[in-house]
Parts: structure tokens; sequence; C-alpha cells
């Protein structure tokens, strides 16, 4: 499989996925996902990176970020720190070696408002467009117990950011439409998988991914196109797909 290409820049959010090597089910104790969480909370104190959301699933994980400060290695240095130390402690607790990721994690830009909005709800309800459970409240390692204020204690999600970035609503109006959002996702006979959010380089308006993709045309390849869906989202992406669709449910 590819590499897959990234684009960071400070002051951007970012959905972050990485599976597990050979899309195996290491993650599929609870006890190594509480694990990872910790590491994760832990990670989000040393590195100018604000958490939005995650998801950790059996064998993947989803984390929607945003690139704080104005070093361009913050993301990549916290990211390196929490998935090379998680990986070193699978490995001893199983007296394992070899890889425990399958090649890099994937980063894909998220314009805020409305795409951050798609976004989000589309991470948060992986477990249920898996079948795994029919709700997120069901599955605890997501960011649904933090953003519903159901976990008031030992949080991650940074929601001041997330609200800003959303475009400044109130935490009540945030969480109410949160909770009809979900409840009306759930409610759909299938929910699909939309790769945009793990395969692109960017999601957005037009005229956002147009500036992105003239920013990194002297990087790589790319072509910009309209999503089919007719949600008005636009893409920046490899003319082929390098990604593959490892996070199919």
């Amino acid at each position: 499989m590819p590499r897959a290409n990234r684009y960071i820049v400070p002051g951007r959010t970012y959905h972050l996925t990485h599976r597990c090597h050979d899309g195996a089910f290491l993650l599929k104790f609870a006890r190594d996902r509480d694990v990872y969480r910790q590491m994760l909370s832990d990670r989000l104190k040393r590195h100018d990176v604000a958490l939005l959301t995650c998801c950790v699933t059996s064998n993947h994980v989803h984390l929607l970020v945003h690139a704080e400060g104005n070093r361009t290695e913050a993301l990549s240095d916290f990211m390196q720190s929490l998935e090379g130390d998680f990986a070193q402690y699978y490995n001893n607790r199983k007296g394992r070696s070899g890889a425990f990721w399958g090649d890099r994690y994937h980063a894909t830009m998220i314009e805020g408002g409305e795409y951050l909005w798609n976004c989000l709800k589309y991470i948060d309800l992986n477990m249920v467009r898996a079948g795994v459970v029919d709700h997120p409240r069901a599955w605890a390692w997501t960011g649904y117990p933090e953003l519903s204020g159901i976990r008031q204690r030992y949080r991650l999600i940074d929601q001041d950011r997330l609200l800003e970035l959303l475009g400044d609503r109130e935490k009540e109006e945030f969480r109410r439409n949160y909770e009809a959002a979900l409840l009306e996702g759930v409610g759909r006979e299938q929910l699909k998988r939309e790769p945009k959010w793990t395969e692109s380089i960017a999601v957005g308006s037009e005229a956002f991914v147009r500036e992105v993709g003239r920013q990194i045309r002297n990087r790589m390849q790319v072509e910009i196109v309209e999503e089919e869906a007719g949600d008005g989202s636009w893409v920046v992406r490899e003319p082929t797909a390098a990604y593959g669709s490892f996070l199919d449910p």
C-alpha cells in the first residue's frame, strides 16, 4: 500500500486515522483501549494539539484534532509519541515484536463550520455504522460521553475550541443539536461509509480546497472535485486513492 500523503500546517483541523497492522484487531480488549486513552490524555498535555473528538475501535483509531501554536512539527511529534509509545506498551504486554500500526497515519484537513460538524458526526457514529452498537453511548471510547455532558471528569476534548471552530455555538445549543443529529443517524436504515473523510487530503468548500490545492501542487499531484453526495463539499485528493478502504466497517 502506498504511503499516505500528509499536508500539515499549524492552525488547521485534521481528521487523523491509523489502522492496526494488516487490519488486525489488536485493540479488541477494553484494557488496551483504556491505556490508549490514558496515553492520549498525557500527550495532549505535552503537545500543542487540541482534541475535538475521537473513536478508538478494535482495529483502528480516529482522532479529530486542531493543530495549535505555530510549529509545523507539533502534530507529527504528537502522533509519533502517542502511537510509538502505545505500540511499545502493547508489544511488551503481549511479548511480541514487529509492527503494531499499519503504514503511516493519514491526515485529512477539515474546514470549520458545517464541514467540521459533519466530520464530527461521522466519527462518533463509527461503531454504529460498523454494526457493533446501536448508539454511540454504548461505546465508551468515543467523544460522545464528553460532548453529551455525561462525563464531567478526566475529559480529553477541548470543547471551547470545538465550539469556536463550529462558529461559536452555545454549549447547550450544541448538545441539543448533537444529540438530535446522532439520533437521526442511528435511525437510518443504513449508515454509509464516506471515503472523503478518511482518504482525502482536504474537505471543505470549493474556495477552501482550491486554496489547499494551490499550496500543495508543487509537492504532489492532486485533483480537486465536488462530492457527488450533493452536500456542497469539495475535496482535494490524489488522482488514485492511495489509502485504500481499510476503514470499511
